[in-house]
């Protein structure tokens, strides 16, 4: 197939790709790299036939090679999260069938027994590499190419199997609408088993010709170094990244602070993704940088959907339009589609950027579409033309009264409590209201807080039948990899 048909590195030999540490690579020692990976994966095979290939491994060179090399040679990429416990990692690997892990020495040992008990061989990126590259196979558009995992915060995790096609339009699509060039530099330090990191940072930057700097964690001093230096001009992160630089500003003396935010101010570009991103925050945010976020919608199984646009206004706790190549549409719990604004529905999405299928799993597969269309389960609004996410329909949508409740909506205006700190909204089986809203609570350092005193506080700032009729206050509220609150957790808690 056409070379530009699937994730691909330009061909520049001489153009720097990737900042690994102290170490720079370019586009030509980087893409060399790649096929003799590629070859040694095959080992005299001409394809390797959608084969499963794993790798465990933080952002790196070796998971860029290993990523593309995987491509390449024809198999199925499966990244997993490094964060993730061992015996956590049976499932993933066991449902998709995984024959080969790519793990590196530091790694190794705490795999090998699991790797063993599965029959899968574990290797490393040097183990693999050969010492010359053979003629790869072509590749046809509709090949699987990629499972990730979903999140699993209300169900086990499904692989969610992409295309090359897949891939191909969910990187062409921001290129186009968030005018990528080869002028860009951008830090990766989120986790690489996510669709933002894999899709929206790396895949999009080296498609572009732009430079990727690889951190294997968000290391706030190097980074925030290499902000006061100029060295990026685009910035992507998970509202608690954004929250996370708030308060180090807080630790740190009042001329650093300056620094960094007057690093942030000229860049291009600061994204802001994967969970919702508090009004609160893209105030605080534009008031120490200048710079306006801008919020998208995404998830595992589309890619990116919509989009706030990059020249032109960015709506605070909006996601924006459709991106270019998708279509999106709102239902009603009926299946009829909503034309008016105002009224709530649920997000669906069609386009050459949805997934083919979860592996093994017919039934999920099928029950996730309707009508040609992908059923995300989140639930928005249109306002002048801009879609607000009103949450996820299972565990963010607050049947109350007679009420249908926006969970994030109230979580907004509680985060303006100078004692709030984090909140989760959720709600919870009541007698008399079916659901009775609920604010489970992280003060901020050194705050008390009632229940009195917040509802009083809340009177005149939300209707009435929104005002939580009880909160719990813990130390933190429990997270996935990608700082999204897991409510069901909450919900057993209570």
């Amino acid at each position: 197939m056409a070379a530009d048909s699937f994730p691909q590195l330009i061909d520049d030999n001489d153009k720097l790709a990737l900042v690994d540490g102290d170490n720079n690579y370019s586009y030509g020692e980087v893409n060399a790299r790649i096929d003799r990976f590629a070859t040694g994966l095959l080992n005299g095979q001409t394809d390797l036939q959608e084969e499963r290939i794993a790798f465990f491994m933080p952002a790196s060179l070796d998971y860029v090679t290993t990523m593309h090399g995987v491509w390449r040679a024809g198999g199925i990429a499966v990244p997993l999260n490094v964060a993730s416990a061992v015996a956590e990692l049976d499932h993933y690997l066991s449902s998709a069938r995984v024959t080969r892990m790519i793990a590196n020495d530091e790694y190794q040992e705490s795999l090998r027994e699991l790797c063993a008990s599965l029959n899968i061989e574990l290797v490393s990126v040097a183990d693999v590499l050969a010492d010359e590259t053979v003629a790869l196979p072509s590749l046809e558009p509709d090949r699987r190419a990629m499972m990730l995992f979903t999140s699993g915060t209300t169900n086990k995790p499904k692989g969610v199997v992409s295309t090359h096609k897949t891939i191909h339009a969910q990187i062409t699509t921001l290129i186009e609408a968030w005018a990528w060039s080869e002028n860009d530099v951008i830090p990766l330090f989120l986790p690489l088993h996510h669709i933002h990191g894999i899709v929206n940072i790396l895949s999009c930057g080296l498609w572009a010709g732009a430079t990727v700097h690889l951190f294997a964690k968000f290391d706030i001093p190097k980074i925030t170094d290499q902000v006061i230096a100029g060295t990026y001009n685009v910035f992507m992160a998970v509202p608690t990244i954004y929250v996370k630089l708030i308060q180090y500003f807080d630790s740190i003396d009042a001329e650093r602070v300056q620094q960094i935010c007057a690093g942030f101010e000229p860049m291009r570009l600061n994204i802001s993704g994967s969970a919702a991103c508090p009004v609160k925050l893209f105030k605080q945010w534009r008031e120490l940088t200048g710079q306006i976020l801008l919020e998208r919608y995404g998830m595992t199984e589309i890619g990116m959907g919509i989009s706030n646009p990059y020249h032109g206004k960015r709506r605070a706790g909006c996601v924006g339009q459709a991106l270019p190549g998708v279509e999106v549409q709102l239902f009603d719990e009926y299946d009829g589609a909503i034309t008016e604004e105002a009224l709530p529905g649920e997000i669906r999405i069609k386009g050459d950027n949805v997934f083919l299928e979860y592996w093994d799993n017919e039934k999920a597969t099928r029950e996730s579409f309707k009508d040609g269309w992908f059923c995300t389960g989140d639930v928005a609004v249109v306002e002048d033309g801009y879609y607000r996410i009103m949450g996820r329909s299972s565990v963010d949508i607050i049947k109350s009264g007679g009420y249908k409740l926006s969970a994030l909506e109230i979580e907004g205006v509680l985060l303006n409590h100078d004692a709030i700190g984090e909140v989760a909204v959720i709600g919870v089986e009541d007698e008399t209201w079916g659901e009775s809203v609920t604010a489970v609570i992280a003060l901020v350092e050194g705050a008390e807080l009632d229940y009195d005193s917040l509802k009083q506080w809340c009177n005149g700032k939300m209707s009435s039948y929104k005002i939580p009729k009880a909160i719990k206050i813990i130390d933190e509220l429990p997270r996935n990899a990608m700082g999204k609150v897991t409510k069901p957790a909450l919900k057993e808690m209570l």
